[in-house]
């Protein structure tokens, strides 16, 4: 059954699309991250053009944000002030991203840039997680403790300047490396169209050293922060949020997060971190076998401003 993407402007398989959005929350749910890693990737190998694939997943990821993020507040899982600081960095990094977005576009360069970047995020990210999640399960099989790292261990970003209190998270750090982080994914997401968990959950934790009771918890109102921005800018902006799309890979989404979560308890820790490793590596070389293979089509045809 073929339904007609007003804004991709291309008819695309209703149950393909459905399917993906349930295999993406499946994968969500199980890992406990965005699948905006996946998804975009996904629906640009089914010939929805990078541009409007990043604009209409980043609404798909604000709207699984949000209920994940309503649920962690009833259990008290979020630090507000945390979230605010983090989300001042967001929106400044989402709003660079959106005009970097709508620059390289009119430049022509947009679709090269994406999927250079995916390449580049993938195969780094992926890598030292399949790797880290190897070594843990090595580590377990010969019996070795895990390496623990003491509670009052300090780096050199904990002796930057304006530090402040975060109460909830129980730490004092200065909001310099906090806005650093929050520009940081609020930039990736507006560009290449991902809510930035599978790189934010680390940051909060090995950098900054957010206890993981509120880790996730405070990842998901940045996520939805910054989606919801970069939602409406690339609208404004740009025209490309296909909303067609964007509410078939939501009801499939909402389906498969439920049997994803259910899944991922029965899985250990290090097994899920390898997995999930091994899934993002996987992206990366698609995306890099898909720059390097010849393209059916030789040349295009772009629709220029008439000279003056």
């Amino acid at each position: 059954m073929q339904i007609y993407l007003p804004i991709a402007d291309i008819p695309v398989n209703i149950f393909l699309l459905l399917a993906m959005g349930a295999a993406v929350g499946f994968v969500s749910g199980m890992f406990g991250i965005g699948g905006g890693f996946l998804m975009t990737p996904l629906l640009i190998f089914v010939g929805i053009t990078p541009a409007v694939a990043v604009a209409s997943v980043s609404s798909h990821i604000a709207a699984s944000s949000f209920s994940g993020a309503l649920s962690y507040w009833r259990r008290r899982a979020i630090d507000p002030s945390l979230a605010l600081v983090l989300m001042i960095g967001g929106t400044l990094g989402t709003a660079l991203g959106v005009s970097t977005f709508t620059l390289l576009r009119s430049l022509g360069q947009l679709d090269l840039m994406i999927a250079l970047s995916y390449v580049a995020l993938l195969t780094s990210v992926g890598g030292v997680m399949f790797w880290e999640g190897l070594r843990a399960i090595m580590r377990a099989r010969q019996g070795a403790l895990p390496t623990v790292r003491r509670p009052g261990s300090h780096v050199w970003i904990h002796g930057l300047p304006l530090k402040m209190r975060f109460k909830r998270s129980k730490i004092y750090v200065s909001v310099i490396p906090v806005i650093g982080i929050g520009l940081l994914i609020g930039f990736l997401g507006a560009v290449m169209g991902i809510g930035g968990g599978f790189i934010l959950v680390p940051l909060l934790i090995y950098i900054l050293r957010v206890p993981t009771s509120t880790v996730i918890g405070t990842s998901m109102v940045l996520t939805l922060a910054t989606m919801m921005i970069a939602t409406m800018l690339h609208a404004v902006s740009n025209h490309l949020v296909d909303a067609v799309l964007a509410l078939i890979l939501m009801v499939g989404g909402v389906t498969g997060a439920q049997f994803g979560a259910r899944a991922g308890q029965m899985i250990r820790g290090e097994q899920l971190r390898l997995l999930l490793g091994l899934l993002i590596l996987a992206v990366g070389i698609r995306f890099a076998v898909e720059l390097v293979i010849r393209p059916a089509d030789l040349f295009t045809i772009r629709e220029t401003e008439p000279c003056q």
